[in-house]
């Protein structure tokens, strides 16, 4: 496993993360389950885990604390905050002092754990000014219930919004950025991961293996039978232009990882990992099965043609399904933000 220094923190963390979104009900994960996941992830020199509070309510936070019970000091433990947590209770969501305080706490509590090593804004959210959200979390990491702080899935002009808020303020800053990356959504090597350099944060790669179209399992004349398409069809409908060229594309790397004697998780995590804004990429199996496949890539290092054949199939900077991203600024999805 290889070990990078996360952002400008000085802490160690390895290539390949820990995700807990299939904690729990989202994938039908049991405890059981969750907790030989862990176990095994550490024994093969994982020690990042990200969760979130929006996972199952609150359920994969649940999983992850009884998982890591008794080895706290092993884990650099990561959460998130700022989805909704109830529909029907509007100050239940967002980046509020008000909501972030207790948004923590009940993480805290969930996780059985005193504080949390990275605590991260799970989405933008433009009701919330920077200077309330960065200065509730300056008294959380001062209180000692953080040791540090990130956003994930910002826009770049809004990483650098934060930065300059926190200088121009005296308030500490984000020191990471958890965006949506891999081999068909390169859209943020255009600027979010260029601004990620400019101000030195780690970078946390969510979905490299793109909700499973880079694990093998979505191929030319298959049925498509992943998790995912259970609840996310449309992102795998085939009869779709933009599912079209995804497929195109994954019939390509699939060719080019044979030839290159990799498996297609292991080129895709490769690709990943070798960007060197890149700190760790987010691995988030289900399974055992999934776990060791996606361990395959932790010391995989691509060549330079490797490379070069990856940008002949997808270009830099080009993101196969832009409308799936979720850092698109409200007045281009909202006209009335726009026009009236």
């Amino acid at each position: 496993m290889q070990y990078r220094t996360l952002g400008r923190t000085g802490v160690q963390v390895s290539a390949l993360a820990l995700g807990a979104m299939n904690f729990g009900a989202i994938g039908r994960t049991t405890q059981d389950e969750a907790t030989a996941l862990v176990d095994r992830a550490l024994e093969a020199g994982v020690n990042l885990i990200d969760t979130a509070d929006w996972y199952g309510a609150g359920e994969s936070e649940e999983m992850v604390g009884k998982a890591i019970a008794g080895r706290r000091e092993d884990v650099v433990l990561a959460t998130k905050a700022a989805m909704p947590m109830d529909e029907t209770r509007p100050n239940h969501r967002g980046t509020s002092r008000r909501w972030l305080t207790k948004a923590l706490d009940d993480s805290l509590r969930r996780l059985g754990v005193d504080h949390v090593d990275l605590y991260q804004v799970h989405r933008w959210d433009p009701e919330t000014s920077d200077e309330e959200t960065l200065a509730a979390l300056t008294d959380l990491q001062r209180a000692g219930k953080i040791r540090y702080f990130g956003s994930s899935t910002f826009p770049a002009y809004r990483m650098m919004q934060a930065q300059w808020t926190s200088r121009e303020l005296h308030l500490a800053r984000y020191v990471t950025e958890q965006p949506s990356y891999s081999i068909l959504q390169r859209g943020i090597e255009a600027d979010v991961l260029p601004v990620a350099e400019e101000y030195g944060l780690g970078v946390l790669a969510w979905s490299p293996l793109a909700s499973g179209w880079l694990t093998g399992a979505v191929r030319e004349g298959r049925e498509v039978t992943t998790n995912r398409s259970a609840f996310m069809p449309d992102r795998f409908d085939l009869s779709l232009p933009y599912n079209r060229a995804r497929l195109e594309a994954v019939e390509k790397l699939t060719k080019l990882a044979e030839e290159a004697d990799l498996t297609l998780i292991q080129l895709a995590l490769g690709f990943v990992t070798a960007h060197r804004a890149v700190t760790s990429a987010l691995i988030g199996p289900r399974t055992p099965e999934h776990l060791e496949s996606q361990l395959a890539a932790a010391d995989t290092m691509l060549p330079g043609d490797v490379l070069d054949a990856v940008d002949a199939i997808v270009a830099p900077g080009t993101d196969l399904a832009a409308h799936e991203k979720f850092n698109t600024p409200p007045a281009l999805l909202d006209a009335t933000l726009r026009r009236r």
